[in-house]
């Protein structure tokens, strides 16, 4: 009771020079993980300064955490109940940790101690934080606070080094006296400093504010039967990334999607689903023309049969003839219509020939991008976490990148929009 008394004092005794702006973080979400440290006392001044700037906020606690912090006192700042566990033993009580990554606006871990930092980079997921980090489709950040030694150590460094690869903010920590004596790195952020970090986030002018950009992504299925259909391999990850991107980025994000698992889609966009080329191409040219920016990354079957059985096709002989019939052609039909002002940017999957099949399309098509990528290379195409890009420009210019994760492969394809429409 002592230490948390002295903890309440702490909190109650600050009083920082910030100007909050109600405009900026009112009713964003925001949802800060806790994990083991001595500096998780600061992160209770942080959830005040939060709140008194309008955010609505989480407090998600390690179970070590607790021994430092408990729950009352974050329950009583954030005016919301604090979570350690997945689930409570003794009523079987379940923390949907999948619903908290869903809907907040940014996650914050301060502090991230050594251990959390090395779990997730691993992808580990033994307590209600990790699991949540794994869940959150917002942006996450993190404020390392560990010893000098730790923080120096090449394990805690090849973890911030897998972090910022996979697209977290690290705020690093600051100098200092250290819980142990020593002198050097590894102070966590002072919270009057996160939270105007947060709050610049949330001020920043957005690339694509106002624009309203449609995202086609996903396989389509052409049906032979009420039981099969014709496919392909495509799982949408490349277009969901680019729609996490732009949403980031402050777009209006309106996606047609195959059938993909939901898992991979974002919230914030407005989605309609379809199954056939036929349908997707109905959506697609009835959204396009309230459209900014159109971008074609779903793999449309470009024949469906002819016909489609009623009943399950029973099997008769050796052989199975199937008439196909050529589907409309979404980019085409698309870049016919295209107004003034709007932005068509295409896809190429190819495995020979690949700039000229490209090129080709890119005329034939009236799109104003293309972005190709090559079944030769052994990490882009279906179902991997990699690609490799080339982007083809109407207004001329090949721009080739590496052999990147798709998450950075979309900021790539975003900046070359971004840098086009300007």
């Amino acid at each position: 009771m002592q230490h948390r008394n002295l903890i309440e004092n702490f909190v109650y005794s600050q009083s920082p020079e910030v100007i909050f702006s109600m405009s900026v973080l009112k009713g964003k979400k925001i949802l800060l993980g806790i994990s083991a440290g001595i500096s998780a006392y600061k992160s209770l001044s942080l959830i005040r300064l939060f709140k008194k700037a309008g955010a609505e906020v989480k407090v998600l606690l390690t179970p070590p955490a607790e021994a430092f912090v408990g729950k009352l006192t974050p329950a009583t700042l954030a005016d919301s109940p604090v979570h350690s566990e997945l689930f409570d033993a003794s009523s079987g009580e379940w923390t949907n940790h999948v619903q908290l990554g869903l809907e907040s606006d940014l996650m914050l871990i301060a502090p991230a101690t050594a251990s959390t930092l090395s779990k997730m980079a691993s992808g580990q997921s033994d307590n209600l934080l990790l699991t949540t980090y794994l869940s959150a489709r917002c942006p996450v950040w993190v404020a390392p606070a560990m010893d000098l030694d730790m923080w120096l150590h090449p394990a805690t460094q090849r973890s911030i080094s897998q972090l910022v690869r996979d697209g977290v903010r690290v705020i690093e920590p600051a100098e200092g006296e250290l819980a142990s004596g020593l002198v050097g790195k590894g102070r966590m952020e002072e919270p009057e400093n996160l939270f105007r970090l947060v709050e610049d986030f949330f001020a920043l002018p957005k690339p694509f504010s106002g624009k309203k950009v449609l995202i086609t992504l996903g396989p389509t299925r052409e049906a032979l039967d009420p039981v099969r259909f014709i496919s392909n391999h495509s799982t949408g990850k490349m277009g969901a990334e680019i729609a996490k991107c732009l949403l980031s980025m402050g777009a209006d994000v309106h996606i047609v999607a195959g059938p993909v698992s939901s898992a991979i889609l974002p919230s914030g966009a407005q989605v309609l689903h379809v199954e056939s080329a036929i349908q997707m191409h109905e959506a697609a040219m009835q959204v396009f023309p309230n459209m900014d920016i159109a971008i074609l990354c779903a793999a449309v079957a470009d024949y469906r049969p002819a016909e489609v059985a009623s009943q399950k096709i029973k099997k008769t002989g050796d052989e199975m003839e199937i008439r196909l019939v050529k589907n409309p052609d979404i980019a085409a039909s698309l870049g016919a219509s295209k107004k003034s002002g709007q932005f068509l940017l295409g896809f190429a999957l190819e495995t020979n020939n690949e700039l000229e099949n490209a090129l080709s399309k890119l005329q034939r098509k009236n799109l104003d991008a293309i972005v190709l990528n090559s079944l030769q290379d052994p990490d882009a195409g279906f179902a991997v976490e990699t690609n490799k890009i080339t982007i083809l420009s109407a207004a001329g210019g090949t721009f080739a990148y590496e052999t990147k994760t798709k998450k950075e492969v979309a900021h790539d394809i975003a900046e070359f929009i971004q840098n086009a429409i300007a």
